[in-house]
This record gives structure tokens, sequence and C-alpha cells, in this order.
């Protein structure tokens, strides 16, 4: 008889960080500048818990590793799906990631294709996402020359926005937004620049790594094309994002109701409750849902129903693992 498995996160200070994890979702945060949520992860960098079911106390990188069945027994050596929410107080530094053949050979773990739904934005924020440069040889040139923002990128986002991050592209998340973001299991970032910035906690300027972003960056920078698809489930409406060969990702929404989902060709899914209450139930069980609940609906669960009135991001491992 399957169940969701409801998770523990863990959380990572920065120096960008601030209190939005604990004023939105209350979460019981570490400090006043925490920056990330880890929702569901099997990363060594912050590993989640399983905090129900018969795995209860177990990382889900231990689930993985001895109870393959939960996910169908998807292939893999790792994990490949990690979600986050991240509080941007400040501007985090500009970064690009490497895909999966350049993070193999240089960092030996995937590469990091990801994706961000904004869940707040302050009026007038803004994301770097892309750059203007012609040519690799344009690029370096207008980096050593320290012409960021005429080679930078800014698009205006506000709450409910979808931004697609494919490895390669050069991107930052700008104070005032918070977003959630699914991506592969992966830690790799390469630092572009930091806006000169010192460290408060060290004292110190955090390192660059000019030339590994030089190598990975898309050159020229072109948007990824996004077809929205949206299905009605009895009271919820579905939203599809984006599908990918690493990750689909959907929102479902329900406002007094509810909808019975069958699983499709997916091994398991991963669930966060981003706004309101409500309840899922499987197999005549009904668990109680709530805002900032993370879990994960495994093979076994092959039907179940979502009711109430919520808001949650849902996603679903892609092909290539």
């Amino acid at each position: 008889m399957g169940e969701p498995y409801f998770l523990t996160p863990v959380f990572q200070e920065k120096m960008w960080g601030g209190t939005r994890l604990h004023d939105e979702f209350g979460y019981d945060i570490p400090s006043d500048h925490t920056g990330e949520c880890w929702a569901i992860s099997a990363h060594p960098h912050g590993l989640a818990t399983v905090a129900t079911g018969p795995y209860r106390g177990m990382s889900l990188d231990q689930v993985w590793a001895k109870h393959r069945d939960v996910f169908g027994n998807a292939p893999g050596n790792v994990f490949p799906l990690l979600t986050k929410i991240l509080d941007a107080k400040m501007d985090l530094s500009v970064q690009v990631h490497p895909d999966d053949a350049y993070a193999m050979e240089h960092e030996h773990e995937l590469g990091k294709t990801e994706c961000w739904y904004v869940i707040k934005a302050d009026p007038g924020a803004t994301m770097i996402y892309g750059h203007h440069a012609k040519n690799r040889a344009e690029l370096r040139k207008m980096v050593e020359t320290g012409q960021w923002n005429q080679l930078l990128r800014r698009v205006p986002v506000k709450a409910g926005d979808f931004l697609y991050v494919p490895s390669g592209t050069v991107h930052a998340i700008g104070k005032g937004i918070m977003v959630l973001e699914t991506q592969q299991s992966s830690d790799t970032t390469y630092r572009f620049y930091d806006f000169d910035r010192v460290d408060s906690i060290t004292g110190r300027k955090r390192p660059l790594h000019i030339e590994q972003s030089v190598a990975v960056t898309n050159v020229p920078h072109s948007d990824p094309q996004l077809t929205l698809e949206e299905i009605i489930i009895g009271d919820v409406r579905v939203t599809r994002f984006v599908k990918t060969p690493f990750f689909t990702v959907y929102r479902w929404q329900v406002v007094d109701g509810a909808g019975t989902f069958a699983r499709g060709e997916a091994p398991y899914t991963l669930v966060s409750v981003l706004d309101g209450v409500g309840s899922i139930t499987v197999n005549g069980t009904a668990y109680s849902l709530r805002k900032g609940q993370h879990f994960i609906l495994p093979n076994d669960v092959r039907r179940w129903t979502l009711a109430g009135n919520l808001v949650a991001i849902a996603s679903e491992p892609g092909e290539r693992v």
C-alpha cells in the first residue's frame, strides 16, 4: 500500500540570504541570512531526511541506494533531482553551470540544468538571464574589461513567472526574489561576477571561476522556447511549464475542490506545497497538506486525490538521469 513520503529539509546560510524562509513558510531557520532550503535533496551537501512512512529517519540518498523499488527501480548512481527554495535578500552572484559532460570530467558529478518558479518578487525586481556577447571572443573581452553592465541581460519578474535555465546560461537571482528551484542534483556553480562584494562572514571576496565560466557559457545567448500546457483534472488546474530530458515541472492549483490523478510514465513525483491548505488522499487515507511541506509520491502510488485550497509545484524525472 503506497503512501506519500514527507521530508525534513535542510537549510544553507548565504551572504545574500534573509528571513523569508521563516516569514513565509514558518521554517526554523539557523540565522537571519538563510538563503536556501534544500527541500527534496539526496545531494551530500544537503541531505533531506524522510519524516514519515517505513523509511522514516533515513536520508533520501540512503533510500535511493537501498530501496530503489520506491522509485520504480529507476537507473542511475545518484538521485537525479533536487528541489530548493531560495530567498534572495540581496543579489546572488552572476553564475553559470556546466552540462553533464563538462561536469563529469572536471567536477565528477552531474551538470546543472535548472528552472525557477517565482514565489515572491518585490516591485521592480529583476533577474540576470543571459548576456549580449555575440561570440566567445567578445564574451571574454567584455569580462576582462569589466563591461558587466553592457554584457549582462536583466529581465523583470513577478510572482507566478517561470524561467528555464539550461546549463550554460548566465544567470543570477535578483534582490527581493524568492523562487522554488527544480534542478539536476548538482552543486557545481561557476561564479562569473560578484559585484566586487566582500563577504561579511569571512571578510574576503568570494572566489571567481572566470576560465570555467567562459568555457561553459552558451554563446550567443538565446531564450528557450517554452510552450505552456494546461489541463483540468476535476477541480485542479494543472500547468505544465517545461518538459526536458532532465525533468518535467508542473503547477497544481485547486480552489475549493478536488481532482484525482493517475500516474503516467514517470516512476515517481516530487511535490512542494507553496500556498494554502488541503489534503492528498492515497489508498483511502487522507494526509493533511499545508504551505511549506515537501513530499515524494513513490512508484507504488498509482492514483491520488488532491483537495482543498492550495498551490503546489510538482516535478518528475526526465529520460536522461
